[in-house]
């Protein structure tokens, strides 16, 4: 039976990989799960300085799913190096980083920081805000995605995944930037734009208002938007969005991503992810399925 999937030039040992900002950075969840068993681990976004996030409340439960409002609470790019990365080095897993600038020379300067051994991929997270355009986000723009993956290839040897938006009108235009840009892979969703209130207050939930939903509840719109984006480009595609289970995960691959992340269910279950690895297996042993790559890309549409 053949796990492996290669991911824009990036091997990987299976096809379950874990989705940014719910994984920390390995160290987390290697007290419940054997890291060495997952295809890849992305880790939490890097800011280029040290980021203390948004004040609390940071996340808030809703049905299927939850909100969360962090804004990026990390120690830089440069304790990542130092204090994170030797960690990761020790286990055989693909590790791949996510980064967050606010210009497009920050995305530039991270990337070339993290051309080195140990970091295997990485994925731009595009729903930053632009600052030099007055706080919008990267990802809506594809022109600014195109700009970006553009100037991080120029920098670096390591597979290049962009993180798509799903709060933009067409997904497809805006994965055909990121490969037109060079990119070597896109990601998709990212979290979906909502909010809360307080009903006996009368006021938002979250300080900035605003805040990104994920979770079960997603899930279907992350489906539809990963089909899109795989017709869209030819590149591999990485789905994310509600996965949950092991038959949420090969709805995905069956729809065209050549692999998948894990995010919000991690919160649920630290184990989710051997899980969706196991599960996938055994699909495959009662459909005597041998190759992974048999189910990419598979659906019957008629």
């Amino acid at each position: 039976m053949n796990l492996q999937v290669e991911v824009g030039g990036l091997k990987l040992k299976n096809p379950v990989m874990t989705a940014s900002g719910t994984f920390g950075f390995g160290r987390e969840y290697g007290e419940y799960i054997d890291l060495n068993q997952l295809g890849a681990i992305v880790v939490k976004g890097l800011t280029v300085k040290p980021k203390e996030g948004n004040p609390p409340p940071r996340v808030y439960e809703t049905p299927c799913g939850m909100l969360n409002s962090v804004g990026l609470q990390n120690s830089g790019v440069d304790a990542f190096i130092e204090k994170e990365l030797p960690f990761l080095r020790d286990y055989d897993v693909a590790v791949i980083v996510n980064i967050a600038g606010e210009t497009i020379e920050e995305f530039a300067y991270m990337a070339k920081k993290l051309d080195i051994d140990g970091v295997d991929g990485i994925e731009i997270n595009v729903s930053c805000p632009n600052v030099k355009k007055g706080g919008m986000a990267f990802g809506i723009n594809p022109d600014d995605i195109f700009n970006i993956t553009k100037e991080v290839k120029k920098v670096t040897q390591k597979t290049v995944i962009v993180k798509l938006t799903p709060n933009v009108t067409d997904i497809g235009v805006c994965a055909k930037a990121a490969e037109d840009g060079g990119a070597d892979a896109v990601s998709l969703i990212n979290t979906i734009a909502g909010m809360a209130i307080n009903i006996d207050t009368r006021t938002p939930v979250f300080k900035n208002m605003i805040a990104g939903l994920s979770g079960p509840a997603i899930k279907p719109i992350a489906l539809r938007m990963v089909y899109e984006a795989a017709r869209a480009v030819k590149i591999p595609v990485i789905g994310m969005g509600g996965i949950s289970s092991f038959k949420d995960a090969l709805e995905f691959m069956i729809a065209g991503a050549k692999a998948v992340a894990i995010g919000t269910c991690n919160f649920v279950n630290p184990n989710c992810t051997i899980e969706v690895i196991e599960g996938i297996k055994q699909y495959m042993v009662l459909n005597n399925i041998e190759d992974i790559n048999e189910i990419i890309g598979s659906l019957k549409v008629d």
